[in-house]
Parts: structure tokens; sequence; C-alpha cells
């Protein structure tokens, strides 16, 4: 079984069914979650990251939504430009993105 140090739960507007359709989704989840996953390789961080697209969250005005846990940090209005500091600052150094979170 994996245990990873950091799971990151990243809200795609996924239904039951398998579709994904919402705020998040159309707000750019999707290529969001491929940066998390491309940051987390190249970093070689894969051992110590997993990351989970998840539905919604409930809190659509704040989307997209990004949850990191075993710290249960949220961060809202996550965009592709943001992964990169996420990872780094809190992924890798233990720092909290004050500036994103909710």
């Amino acid at each position: 079984m994996i245990s990873p140090k950091y799971h990151v739960f990243v809200c795609a507007s996924c239904r039951i069914n398998g579709t994904q359709k919402g705020y998040c989704h159309t707000k750019g989840a999707v290529n969001l979650i491929q940066k998390f996953m491309g940051e987390i390789d190249d970093r070689d961080l894969s051992g110590d990251v997993m990351i989970t697209n998840t539905g919604c969250f409930g809190i659509c005005d704040k989307g997209p939504v990004v949850v990191v846990y075993p710290e249960g940090t949220w961060y809202g209005n996550v965009t592709e430009d943001d992964v990169e500091e996420i990872v780094e600052s809190h992924l890798e150094n233990g720092e909290k993105v004050k500036r994103l979170a909710i």
C-alpha cells in the first residue's frame, strides 16, 4: 500500500456517473490536475505525493479548489500558474501558500 506524505485533492467537478461538468471543470481543473502531476514527476516526488481528482467540494465560488492532506489545507481560485508555488512551498518545504488559503 502506498503511504504518501501528502495527498492532494483537486476538484474536477466529477459527477457520480463519471462525467465532468461544473464550475471547477469549466475553470480548467483538468489541466490543473495534469500540471500537478507533471510537477510531481519533474521533482521526483511521486513516492511522497498522491494527486486525486474529486467531485464538488461545495464552494464553487472559490474554485478550482485544491485540498492538501494530512493538514487539511484548502486552497481556492487555483490556476496552473499557482501549481509550481504550491508544490515548492507546501509539498517540498512544508509552508502553506497563504495567499491561496481559504
